[in-house]
């Protein structure tokens, strides 16, 4: 097994980089997302934010059809590119937006689809429109990635989009209690939008003598297929257990799960938000053949992934029916839920990491594993509603049951992508380590503790408590000094952009 490059050390400077300003952008997540579950459970209400995540639901799949793998995909596309990269981004924005309204056209037609259990309202057979706005957003911040810039990327998802939600949702309930929440998402995402395209156009200027090419689009399209699967596979998993719910349940528990998918986000993102980092860096290690470096940052970044996750699901978990209760006392009846899909989240981090250089080497192979997930996941998710059901559990323990099949699926996936990710690269890729046990053993301790003191206090001063007990063991007994990069800055600090390159053939 060959050592990695010198080269990596400037890769994993990169990573460490875009790792710090995902922290950043988690703190502002936290800060937007808490008024806005304040706002839309205390006065929407949960049958109204079921109905509302429903809707969303159906609007953001077509998206993540709609962006065809770009998201992904497009630093492969930019790394291999003879064509000035302006007019190759434009390219991928054009094909999204035929792909959106292919996607909006057949929502608009058939809006059932994403109202099933209630009647159209208003605007209701407009929203579809936002597939645009989500899928245009996406190729543009991928397109800033590619060039290391992943502050535009926190901007519009961590701080345009969620304040502007927040914000209009509480205004707007006094224009409408029926439409205010879906007209609030809306303008969120125009929002995200304008700050997603403004600093392309600052980054990449104006697309000068660009002309489209349909032939190279459609290639393009073509080519990106597993990567648009396997995203739109990886999506479903965190989004297919609210489907699952509106078969057997009312819209008011579809919207205190949903609540509680809400704040899984936040620890959610940190993941998610790596992959337009880590996708560069990868793919040019991937074309310097250098097997060994990508081990590495799959490693390196796995581990600060998990890291940071487990601490944050505890500090969210432990005091789970005071965060849940912030919505409304009828939310309480979801802490279950919401401590399972936590535990979801740190068990997923091996296996979307391995999927961000399996995309590229392996993308078909890793689209059949995807595939199987989520069968096993639907497959479990139905065993244990129906078996709840069967022993007469209550309602909200029913409703329990596509959490509890989340980890589960997800687990499967961890281990099977991290076995076939390191077999292709002669390299262990796993990032365990033990530390992470007795981080959580103390933080636990902690956690209990303030779990016997005020609901105020424990919010204010729990959650801190437990994430500092938390950090300090990972700090003091997990993190090593390569670990340590990700909190060191330089001055000035702007990492090289990926050379052009050949990216290798997936197989």
């Amino acid at each position: 097994m060959g050592e990695p490059s010198a080269a990596s050390d400037s890769d994993i400077a990169s990573l460490a980089k875009g790792g710090r300003t995902n922290v950043f952008g988690f703190l502002l997540r936290l800060l937007a997302r808490l008024p806005f579950l304040f706002i839309a459970g205390r006065l929407y209400g949960p049958e109204a934010l079921g109905r509302f995540a429903y809707a969303i639901l159906i609007i953001e799949f077509a998206a993540q059809l709609a962006t065809l793998g770009l998201k992904r995909g497009l630093a492969q596309q930019l790394s291999s590119a003879e064509r000035p990269h302006v007019c190759v981004i434009w390219d991928g924005l054009l094909v999204a937006g035929f792909a959106s309204a292919i996607a909006a056209g057949f929502l608009i037609a058939v809006p059932q689809v994403m109202f099933p259990n209630s009647e159209l309202n208003g605007l209701d057979r407009l929203l579809p429109l936002t597939i645009f706005a989500l899928a245009w957003s996406d190729v543009a911040l991928a397109a800033l990635a590619y060039r290391r810039d992943v502050a535009a990327t926190v901007r519009a998802r961590a701080v345009v989009e969620p304040w502007t939600i927040s914000i209009a949702a509480g205004a707007l309930y006094f224009y409408s209690a029926r439409d205010g929440l879906i007209l609030a998402y809306v303008l969120s995402l125009i929002a995200a939008l304008i700050a997603s395209i403004w600093p392309l156009l600052k980054s990449y200027g104006l697309p000068r003598g660009w002309s489209p090419q349909p032939i190279g689009l459609f290639r393009i399209a073509q080519s990106n297929a597993p990567l648009a699967a396997a995203d739109a596979i990886e999506w479903a998993t965190r989004n297919v257990d609210r489907a699952i719910l509106g078969l057997f349940f009312p819209p008011a528990v579809v919207g205190i799960y949903w609540v509680a998918q809400q704040i899984v986000t936040l620890p959610q993102k940190l993941k998610t938000s790596f992959d337009p980092i880590l996708g560069p860096v990868l793919t040019q290690s991937l074309a310097d053949g250098d097997k060994a470096a990508v081990a590495a940052q799959v490693r390196q970044v796995g581990f600060w992934i998990i890291a940071a996750q487990a601490g944050i699901a505890l500090a969210l978990t432990i005091p789970g029916e005071a965060i849940m209760g912030l919505a409304g006392p009828q939310f309480v009846a979801g802490t279950g839920a919401l401590a399972f899909l936590m535990i979801a989240e740190v068990v997923a981090a091996t296996a979307v990491v391995s999927e961000s250089a399996l995309v590229y080497i392996a993308r078909h192979r890793n689209m059949m594993i995807s595939l199987a997930t989520i069968l096993l996941q639907i497959m479990l998710s139905f065993v244990l509603i129906i078996g709840m059901r069967r022993a007469g559990l209550p309602e909200h323990v029913q409703a329990v049951g596509p959490a509890m099949a989340l980890p589960i699926a997800l687990g499967f996936a961890a281990v099977v992508k991290a076995r076939l990710l390191s077999r292709l690269l002669g390299a262990p890729v796993s990032p365990w380590r033990w530390a992470l046990v007795w981080a959580a053993a103390v933080a636990t301790i902690v956690g209990f503790v303030a779990t016997s003191i005020p609901e105020w206090s424990e919010l204010l001063i729990g959650m801190p408590a437990i994430l500092i007990a938390y950090g300090w063991v990972i700090w003091q007994r997990g993190f090593t000094a390569e670990d340590r990069v990700l909190f060191k800055r330089n001055r000035g600090e702007e990492p090289a952009y990926p050379a052009p390159g050949e990216t290798p053939q997936a197989r």
